[in-house]
């Protein structure tokens, strides 16, 4: 309300009294002049607004209503429709929140198979603080396919030196279909999906619902996650079980085991599905009881240090057959990730894979403290596992997938810059189905029928159409990729490496993305670390493989924090003092 109101007490109400008026003229008019039908509608709506007004005085639940009968609830009407008035009419092409309308309209272009080219130049400002480009070559390479796939848990014939190696290697697209489980997605979404995958020959993340019935329909490669509630192999009092897990992870669809550490968009946070939400199908998925509270724990039970962690991965593995199995995590304290890999150097034991998730990722409902403010983005994340890996010799026995905001072959260019072997997309695979980023996903009223429950809702999405639009984003998204390689002189993404990219620092300073990241030695970390970066000189001393705590005094009590002016904390490769805590030192 305009606070100029506020000084004339009548016009607050104004509307009320007016539909009081309204309803005395109209009920006169009715009962001494024998008006007509029109009569009759005006009296029925003053009738109602003056209903309205008595109700909005008498309510103690809105001060707004009480003060502003009526008309007060024009607030709550502009307020609601407020996202997508924002949205069609106000928002830039360009401005995320979380994606774009450029980013948006890139997605629905290449699943519905249309021209996906821009005319006139590019909208963005190229002079702008923190904007990239990939340098090209004047030799340009020319490649056959843009299907572009890589090993994972070594190649047919030779297994990755492993305590229980893998003997199921997996050839993998470089492009998949990030974590989201049925119960977050609808049938329809979860049906859709599996086909597209199937159809275009890339893998479908289970997310950790676990594999329900619409999974298998189509045959689509699966990566199964298994969380902290183990769902789909837990026992009754949601311990892991053994018998449970092997009946799944054997059947030829599942590909990939993938041991969900944390989650991008909320790490560190558990989670629950009220027992009104816990439907047949979903309880059948998850090995819950239908009707009850399905709980999601903050950690796992299987497993309490790194040592054990590296041994339940190891049998995984194991009980599946000898198929890929990894984990996934968003990076939050240094010196757990660093005792997870002191405890594969002194188990022997390497995961096939990491999928490392950045914060930045997506979620069907999270504390807006956690999608905010927990977590490291996934360039940091990733960074730090692939210069851990490289700087523990371990990274060739390793592959890494990064999750985060991935829509274009831009995009993933730049995490393979990183050191990324392939991506994920969630959002993007969801945009391809038909999301117009509403944002409501956690109420059940999904608009296209993507994230909801409802069967009528459902309805709205048709698998067919929408399994052809999820091959095409696929498809098209590595054809562009395919160029990116090419125009760069490569013969495959892999090659890609951060030479290639260029950052603007100011108006008049770039410099290559590898002169501005951390960059390790092969075998540096298995030595003295007086010349390392500040992450690993701090960090790795205090990590264990037995504990995931940090065996070393407190964080904040063993240095002082990094000046402003400190020289030495931008020189790239130059140590800089100690910083007070893990942002420093992963800056």
């Amino acid at each position: 309300m305009p606070l100029r109101l506020h000084a004339l007490p009548p016009i607050r109400y104004a509307a009320f009294g007016l539909s009081l008026c309204g309803l005395l003229l109209a009920l006169i008019n009715l009962l001494l002049l024998g008006g007509g039908w029109v009569a009759l509608l005006v009296f029925l709506v003053c009738a109602a607004a003056a209903g309205l007004g008595v109700y909005d005085l008498r309510q103690s639940q809105h001060a707004i209503l009480r003060n502003y009968p009526v008309i007060g609830h024009l607030r709550f009407l502009l307020e609601y429709i407020r996202p997508e008035v924002r949205q069609y009419f106000i928002e830039s092409d360009s401005e995320a929140t979380p994606f774009s309308r450029a980013q948006r309209s890139l997605v629905y272009q290449r699943a519905k198979g249309e021209p996906d080219n821009r005319p006139f130049g590019t909208q963005l400002d190229v002079g702008r603080q923190g904007y990239e480009w990939v340098n090209h070559s004047i030799a340009p390479t020319k490649l056959p396919t843009h299907d572009f796939r890589i090993w994972i848990g070594g190649a047919p014939g030779q297994p990755q030196l492993s305590v229980e190696p893998c003997t199921q290697p997996y050839h993998a697209s470089v492009f998949n279909i990030s974590a989201m489980s049925f119960g977050s997605l609808s049938a329809n979404a979860i049906l859709a999906l599996n086909k597209g995958a199937r159809l275009g020959g890339f893998a479908h993340d289970t997310g950790e619902g676990s594999i329900s019935a619409h999974h298998r329909v189509h045959g689509g490669d699966l990566i199964w996650e298994i969380g902290s509630g183990y769902f789909g192999c837990r026992n009754d009092d949601g311990s892991f079980s053994e018998e449970r897990f092997a009946a799944n992870a054997t059947d030829p669809q599942v590909k990939l085991i993938e041991l969900k550490m944390s989650q991008g968009a909320k790490p560190g946070h558990g989670g629950i599905l009220p027992g009104p939400k816990v439907t047949i199908e979903i309880a059948e998925a998850r090995g819950v009881a239908v009707g009850k509270d399905c709980l999601s724990p903050s950690r796992h039970s299987a497993f309490s240090t790194p040592v054990e962690m590296m041994r339940f991965i190891a049998r995984l593995r194991k009980l599946s057959g000898g198929k890929p199995t990894g984990f996934k995590l968003c990076i939050g304290h240094p010196w757990e990730w660093f005792a997870i890999v002191k405890a594969m150097l002194e188990t022997g034991i390497t995961p096939d894979f990491i999928v490392v998730d950045g914060a930045e990722g997506g979620t069907g409902a999270a504390p807006l403290e956690f999608s905010d403010h927990v977590g490291a983005p996934l360039q940091e994340g990733l960074l730090l596992v692939h210069n851990t890996l490289i700087g523990v010799n371990l990274r060739s026995r390793i592959s890494i997938g990064a999750a985060g905001k991935v829509i274009s072959a831009f995009d993933m260019v730049r995490l393979m810059a990183l050191g990324a072997d392939w991506c994920n997309a969630g959002r993007g695979f969801m945009m391809a189905l038909g999301c117009i980023q509403a944002q409501t996903c956690h109420t059940g009223r999904c608009p296209t029928g993507v994230t909801t429950q409802d069967p009528l809702r459902q309805q709205a999405l048709v698998v067919p159409d929408k399994a052809e639009r999820v091959r095409n984003f696929h498809r098209s998204t590595l054809h562009a990729l395919q160029e990116l390689v090419q125009a760069a002189g490569l013969c495959h993404p892999h090659e890609v490496n951060a030479h290639h990219i260029v950052r603007r620092l100011t108006d008049t300073e770039v410099r290559l993305l590898s002169n501005l990241i951390m960059q390790v030695k092969p075998g540096a970390l298995l030595g003295p670390l007086a010349e390392q970066h500040n992450v690993f000189r701090l960090y790795w001393p205090m990590a264990s493989a037995h504990s995931f705590q940090a065996s070393g005094p407190e964080v904040s009590a063993t240095s002082p924090p990094l000046h402003d002016g400190d020289a030495s904390a931008s020189v790239p490769g130059q140590p800089a003092p100690a910083p007070a805590n893990a942002a420093d030192a992963m800056a």
